[in-house]
């Protein structure tokens, strides 16, 4: 059932990157994403809200408080890069390195979270960065 999630985000993360190249063509690419994260805002929560799963925000450990504000951050700063990258390169460059982000966090997961690295997910990495390598090296 996981996978169907997955291959959601995918569609959704792709019209995303067509409809921010659209939508940075005159902009700055900060007030995009600006205007992008407010509207992520209302979605969320107004999922949330929907979901009656508010109740739970008292439960909310420190240390899970911490993570998550680090988690904003980091998420706030990757889209900041990727609307201006979006902004200046093509989509079809951009978002495959953006997606670099995928083997960084396979490497990330076995040294950080102690995941084990199989040998078909150290290849798959492998493929991502070739590929990343071959779409901005010249």
């Amino acid at each position: 059932m996981w996978w169907i999630y997955a291959l959601l985000s995918a569609f959704f993360a792709a019209l995303t990157a067509i409809f921010a190249k659209i939508g940075v063509a005159d902009i700055s690419s900060n007030l995009a994403t600006a205007i992008r994260t407010i509207v992520i805002l209302f979605v969320a929560w107004g999922i949330v809200l929907f979901r009656g799963e508010y109740k739970g925000a008292g439960s909310i450990s420190r240390h899970s408080l911490i993570f998550l504000v680090l988690s904003g951050v980091a998420t706030g700063l990757s889209w900041v890069f990727y609307f201006k990258a979006i902004q200046l390169g093509k989509v079809s460059q951009v978002a495959p390195v953006d997606k670099l982000s995928v083997a960084l966090t396979i490497i990330m997961a076995a040294v950080f979270l102690h995941e084990s690295l199989t040998w078909k997910t150290a290849i798959g990495a492998g493929l991502i960065i070739s590929g990343t390598l071959v779409l901005i090296l010249k």
